[in-house]
Order: structure tokens, then C-alpha cells, then sequence
């Protein structure tokens, strides 16, 4: 289906589709491929569905999907069909574009070049300062940095292209703010940047939906920038779809002491881009070449097979949605943001966002039990023994 006379029906059917649970991204693409309308696939999914087999098959009804239309427009948001003018370009090339996104905010973001920028949710305070300052002077340089509004650098990146225009990506619906205490950053990217989701207003995610959402914030985006990842980590995930997809891939060194930093050192033995300065992502992106054309996986457009059309069991991804509990106590939160590289102890009072009195007197306990050293730099973790 093209643009072209695109009417609210057409919408609808698309919308109705895109929705129908134990089809999935890769099946509604291949069922566009095939029967060329939302609304033909629609007549005729329910008698393939049956003959492979499949039960779980859930086509919702019209009324349901004005509904959401409804409840979208009165949000002050806009859902946007993979078929629409205005639906972003470098995402129409992944192999499993979302049909539909749902977004708030400035979507002039979508015409400008971007670079996703992520990392450790339990990142150190140098690592937060270091993807802050990469967020606001890649913003200097008109890049939009899209992220997943995550505790930790996903936070940071955000704040620090509030003033140049950054877009979120989140696992569940737009209106549910997660985790807690981004509640602020949320409503100022909603006002200054863009909140986008593939999911339903109301959405509450769950594990395998963050995996999901990491394609399209590597989607959306030139390259995919990590700071600061453990070797089982969801930013690892972003940068496998980001070469998947053809993007380039990009990495911050870290020291080989911090298990914070064995992932992002793995991207770079593995052939990703090594990341400094804001100069060194720029040279990147002026050569990334991204596809002009969609790469969808669709066997050359022919018939599948009816089973094709349907879901697979989910590959099931070992990673914790949040690594650090939001309420942890003080003197975890400051662990947490140590690293075996130096920072001053204002700097920890400014990430972990606790009084410098109450900092100056843990990180003293700390200094007394040995795990903490002070060098001209600053103050750093010290390697456990084990």
C-alpha cells in the first residue's frame, strides 16, 4: 500500500492488522507483500491461521481500533502508518520495521541526521558525564541523539541533547513513564524532542519488549554509539541490530579493570569504531551509508508458507530491565558510580544526586575501608581481589 489516497479506512485496516496478536512485524510485512492491503490480508489470515494450525491468531475489531485511534489523538499525540509520507525513512530499511509508531513531540527530528548514543543503566559518573557532553556537542553539530530513556547513560544522552532535539524510544506506551524518576525528563522530551513507541498507549512493558525496542532506536539512526556496556547488555543488543541493519557501529574504550566496560571493549575487538571526541562520531556518520531501499526479509515477495506469516516463541534475552534499584541506599548509589576511573567527589554528588556533605562523609568510610583510593585525579574504585 502506497500514500497515495490513503483514506481513515485504510488506517484503520492497517492499524487492525499491525495489532493482530501471532502475527508480529516480520509476518506483517510479509503479509503486505503478499496480498498487497491490509484489508485483503485481514479476509483471508483467519483461514491460513486455521489451516497451519494456529490458534492464537487475534485480529481486533473495528470499533476497538477506532478507540485507540481516539484515545491517541486526545493524548496530543499521532499515530503514524508504516505507509504515510511522514514515517521515518531509515526506518522503512530495517528488516522488521514497526507497522505503526505512535509519537509526541517535533517530528521535523525525523529529517535531521541521527546517532543513537547508549549504555550501562548502572553507569559510572564518568561515563554519564562522557555521554552528556557527547550528547549536547553532537546536538552543536544538528545530529539528533535518539536513546531509550533508561536509567543511567540513556538518561544522561537525553539531558544532554534536550536544547538540540533528541528522541526517546520506549518499550511500552508513550504515557508510561519508566523508570519512575525520569518522570521530569519524560514530559521535557514530550515538550522539546520526541517520545515514540511501536506499543499501545497504556502499555506497561515487559522483558522482551526493551530487545524490541532497541531495533528501533538503532533504526531511526545513522550509527549506534555505546558507552560504557557489560558483556550481557542490552546496549550490546542495539549494536548487533545496528550492524544487522547496515549502520554503522561505534564504541567508548573503557578500562579493563571495570565490568562496566568489557561489552563496550568487546565492539571494539569486534571491529567497532573507536569513540573519543565528538570529532570522531562525526567523521563516522560523513561516511555512514545507510540503505536506500527496504531490506525487509521477504523471500523476494513470494507466497510463503502459511506457517510463515505467524510468530515464533520469542528469543528470550537475559537482561535486567533496571540493574540498579532506583531506591537503592546512599552508599550503593555511590558504589555504583565508581569506577577505576578518577572523579571528584562533586561530581558523585551531582550523578547520585545527594547532598555533598553526606557524599564527603561516605566516600570517607569508604577511603577507610579500603575501597576507594584518592590520586591527583580524583577518587577511584579499587579492584576487588577475588
Amino acid at each position: 500500500m502506497t500514500d497515495a489516497g490513503a483514506s481513515h479506512t485504510d488506517r484503520v485496516m492497517w492499524l487492525r492488522l499491525a495489532r493482530t496478536r501471532g502475527l508480529g512485524a516480520t509476518g506483517f510485512a510479509r503479509a503486505i507483500a503478499r496480498y498487497g492491503s491490509a484489508e485483503d490480508a485481514l479476509d483471508d489470515l483467519p483461514a491460513r491461521a486455521r489451516a497451519a494450525g494456529r490458534r492464537n491468531l487475534d485480529i481486533p475489531p473495528v470499533d476497538r481500533v477506532e478507540a485507540e485511534l481516539e484515545q491517541v489523538n486526545r493524548a496530543g499525540a499521532r499515530l503514524i502508518c508504516g505507509f504515510e509520507p511522514d514515517y521515518p525513512a531509515l526506518l522503512t530499511a530495517i528488516p522488521d520495521p514497526p507497522p505503526a509508531i505512535i509519537v509526541r513531540g517535533d517530528t521535523r527530528l525525523f529529517q535531521r541526521p541521527a546517532c543513537a548514543l547508549v549504555g550501562a543503566r548502572n553507569a559510572s559518573a564518568v561515563g554519564l558525564r562522557f555521554a552528556r557532553e557527547l550528547a549536547n556537542g553532537l546536538g552543536r553539530e544538528d545530529v539528533v541523539i535518539v536513546s531509550g530513556l533508561a536509567r543511567g547513560i540513556d538518561g544522561a544522552a537525553h539531558a544532554g541533547a534536550l536544547s538540540s532535539g533528541t528522541i526517546a524510544v520506549l518499550a511500552g506506551g508513550i504515557d508510561h513513564v519508566y523508570p519512575p524518576e525520569h518522570a521530569a525528563l519524560h514530559a521535557q522530551i514530550a515538550e522539546r524532542g520526541l517520545l515514540l513507541s511501536e506499543m499501545p498507549l497504556g502499555r506497561t512493558p515487559t522483558a522482551r519488549d526493551f530487545p524490541r525496542r532497541n531495533r528501533i532506536i538503532s533504526g531511526l539512526s545513522l550509527g549506534s554509539l555505546v558507552v560504557e556496556a557489560a558483556l550481557r547488555s542490552g546496549s550490546l543488543i542495539t549494536a548487533r541490530y545496528a550492524g544487522e541493519q547496515g549502520r554503522e557501529v561505534m564504541s567508548v574504550p573503557g578500562s579493563p579493570l571495570d565490568p562496566r566496560a568489557r561489552g563496550s571493549n568487546q565492539l571494539l575487538r569486534d571491529g567497532a569504531h573507536l569513540i573519543e571526541t565528538v570529532d570522531d562520531v562525526l567523521a563516522v556518520l560523513a561516511e555512514a551509508r545507510p540503505p536506500s531501499t527496504p531490506t525487509r526479509h521477504v523471500e523476494d515477495c513470494s507466497p510463503p508458507d502459511p506457517d510463515d506469516f505467524f510468530d515464533e516463541a520469542t528469543e528470550e534475552i537475559e537482561m535486567s530491565m533496571e540493574a540498579v534499584p532506583a531506591r537503592a541506599n546512599p552508599l550503593d548509589r555511590l558504589r555504583a558510580l565508581l569506577s577505576p576511573a578518577p572523579v571528584s567527589s562533586d561530581e558523585l554528588a551531582r550523578a547520585a544526586s545527594l547532598p555533598a556533605g553526606q557524599v564527603q562523609a561516605l566516600l570517607m568510610e569508604m577511603e577507610m575501608r579500603g575501597e576507594i583510593a584518592s590520586l591527583p585525579g580524583g577518587l577511584v574504585q579499587r579492584r576487588r581481589r577475588s
